[in-house]
């Protein structure tokens, strides 16, 4: 068993942009823990959190590190997270497994878009944040004035637990202090705020407070700390260079002392039979696991790193896996800390531990050691809709079984990153947040698999659906000597609402016997063969409602295949009538650029038929520009931002809704489209 209970854990992600260091700040607090015994830098590339191929070639994190480590009594769990948002989906991840969100901020850029996103997230996950302001070293950060804008932004729960001191060379706690000498306010000021934060949630230690105006301490102060912490009525800010090593040891007793175990944090949002249910933090307890990551190891193979929320789970046992009736064995259990991997025989409530060579296990999953928890589900977080795509062909013939095993396996990995087969296009297309996401998925294939795969544009999945009521007909009579062909049907169409939730229905409104009911699948199938490669442009239709109203059959040669073909023509016949047309897909993308670029920005979004909803103007003389836009018009959308703002630009961007096609822009893809003539 593990020499630390449940009470001893630290679980914690560090999560905000890309480039604010986190990971440098990871690899200190390492080095302050005594774990490694010098400091890795990313420039360098031998950071314990940054240790992929392609993260050493591009110079920040692509994927989120557990990094699990012993210090003065406490265990940690660590979780190192990629800031770029074309790899949000391993961040948001990651959230359900820790009790606590850091949310790092570069103190020159102050809030940029990932730190608005994951605040948002970690509010609505009930998560408590902290926030950490990193690189106070440099001259140009104006740090009160951050302070500030955090409290504009996040709210007056943004309060300072520890001050810049002696030029930023040092921190000063203001927590346990009322006294000593600062940058910027004052102790006591500082001391008196979060106090105050502290002793409101508790009207017992209010009352005594303003009576005997003496802050509480010891248990009772750490009590209130943590509960103001679960509520959201405290956000602790912290100062740190984490390059210079300034206010890490006082970060690390912070973690220590006030961040809440997971016996203290709030209940994830687990679903027991359809209902919530909050696993119980006790080791003795049946157990009860959520798989958060799955990785690809290159000696051990596949890796899933997974959360024991209830229980305990022994090494060399067997567990059930979501309602899974046979039971998996878990061999090694795995304590982790980067590529590094130590065997552990047990893990407890609370802990973070990986297991290898289980390829059942998906993300998400459940690991339950009782039949009663087969129902059991974590809620998970919604990840953005992978977007951007390309064509990809793999390089060599006869590598497309390699090239599905690769994807598959990436596809594990990445919620945000999906391959599939367009039939309508012959095109396999993979999709993901953006254009560095997809090159460095390419660029693991490689380098992990060895498959190699050229790149081409996608055709953007458009909708065909139709906008008005209309009748079909078809009769199919095929006579070749001996026993013919015969089926005809009558039928009518009208459209669906576009949030119908079946995007299609098929009625029998025949009745005499017309068309016997032993037919009846037939023209559906019929039908759908049609709904799968469309009727006007080649692709998918949906949002028709078909009805069967009349037909004839003949006792001898009517044939279930007749009716297939009749019911197909019928269709397609109606489908002209009813004034068919073209949905598009439409994105909601959120630019940040510097001020002086938007605009340029707006101009050109009104110029790609998109429609800007609102602009903001944020900290250090940023702007912000939310609109939607048809998809089409972004596929290189993130080498235009690059060249419009030079370099400075960056973009999110998430699926919206569909709208009609412009008739003009409807008719260039109807002419583009060449069905081939298919023999019924």
């Amino acid at each position: 068993m593990p020499n630390y209970t449940t009470s001893d854990i630290r679980n914690i992600a560090f999560v905000g942009h890309g480039a604010v260091g986190k990971t440098t700040l990871a690899e200190h607090i390492l080095f302050e823990a005594g774990v490694v015994g010098r400091c890795g830098t990313v420039e360098d590339k031998n950071t314990t959190a940054d240790f992929e191929v392609e993260e050493k070639e591009h110079g920040h994190s692509l994927s989120s590190a557990v990094l699990s480590f012993d210090h003065a009594g406490k265990r940690f769990n660590i979780i190192d997270t990629p800031g770029f948002p074309d790899f949000l989906g391993q961040a948001i991840t990651a959230l359900p497994a820790v009790e606590v969100a850091v949310i790092v901020v570069d103190a020159t850029k102050g809030i940029q878009t990932v730190t608005r996103r994951m605040m948002k997230l970690a509010i609505e996950r009930n998560l408590p944040r902290m926030i950490v302001v990193n690189k106070i070293d440099l001259p140009e950060a104006d740090l009160e004035a951050l302070v500030g804008q955090l409290k504009e932004t996040f709210g007056d729960a943004c309060t300072p637990i520890n001050l810049p001191s002696a030029g930023r060379t040092r921190v000063v706690d203001v927590l346990d202090s009322d006294s000593g000498e600062v940058d910027f306010m004052s102790v006591a000021e500082a001391h008196t705020a979060i106090i105050d934060r502290v002793v409101e949630v508790d009207d017992e230690l209010m009352e005594q407070y303003l009576e005997t105006g003496e802050a509480p301490a010891g248990e009772k102060r750490h009590a209130a700390f943590e509960q103001a912490l679960r509520e959201g009525h405290l956000t602790p800010v912290c100062f740190v260079s984490a390059k210079q090593g300034v206010g890490v040891k006082e970060l690390l007793h912070i973690f220590c002392n006030h961040c809440p175990s997971p016996e203290e944090g709030n209940p994830r949002p687990f679903k027991k039979n359809g209902e919530d249910w909050a696993p119980t933090p006790d080791p003795t307890k049946p157990a009860c696991a959520h798989v958060f990551k799955v990785a690809t190891d290159a000696f051990v193979g596949k890796l899933a790193f997974f959360r024991v929320h209830q229980g305990t789970i022994k090494a060399n046992s067997q567990v059930l896996l979501n309602d899974g009736k046979k039971p998996i064995r878990i061999g090694h259990l795995l304590s982790v800390r980067g590529k590094e991997h130590t065997e552990a025989d047990s893990a407890i409530a609370g802990d973070i531990v990986g297991v290898a060579k289980i390829e059942d296990i998906h993300l998400n999953g459940v690991l339950h050691d009782s039949p009663e928890y087969n129902d059991v589900h974590l809620e998970p977080i919604p990840t953005p809709r992978p977007m951007f795509g390309q064509g990809i062909i793999p390089k060599s013939r006869g590598d497309e079984t390699k090239v599905g095993g690769a994807v598959h396996k990436l596809m594990d990995e990445d919620p945000t990153f999906v391959v599939e087969r367009v039939a309508a296009t012959h095109q396999t297309v993979a999709r993901g947040l953006g254009e560095l996401h997809m090159r460095v998925m390419i660029e693991r294939m490689k380098n992990r698999f060895g498959v190699e795969v050229d790149t081409e544009p996608p055709r953007v999945a458009y909708r065909e659906t139709i906008s008005a009521n209309a009748e079909g007909h078809h009769r199919h009579k095929k006579q070749t000597g001996g026993a013919g062909q015969f089926g005809e049907v009558y039928l009518r169409i009208e459209p669906l609402a576009m949030d119908h939730e079946v995007g299609f229905e098929f009625e029998d409104d025949t009745f005499g016997g017309s068309v016997p009911k032993q037919f009846m699948p037939a023209i559906e199938k019929g039908v759908r063969a049609v709904l799968e490669h469309g009727a006007v442009a080649g692709y998918p239709m949906s949002g028709v409602k078909v009805s069967v109203y009349d037909g004839k059959h003949h006792p001898v040669d009517s044939k279930e295949v007749a009716f297939v073909a009749a019911g197909k023509r019928a269709f397609i016949d109606a489908i002209k009538k009813a004034r068919p047309v073209l949905l598009e897909p439409f994105v909601s993308i959120e630019v940040t650029a510097p001020s002086s670029y938007m605009g340029d920005l707006t101009s050109d979004i009104a110029g790609k038929r998109g429609r800007v909803q609102g602009t903001d103007m944020l900290a250090g003389d940023q702007c912000m520009i939310t609109a939607v836009v048809p998809l089409s018009e972004t596929l290189s959308y993130a080498s235009q931002l690059k060249s419009m703002t030079a370099g400075q630009g960056s973009f999110t961007m998430d699926f919206s809704h569909e709208e009609q096609t412009p008739p003009n822009v409807q008719a260039e893809i109807v002419a583009a489209y060449k069905p081939k003539d298919e023999e019924d």
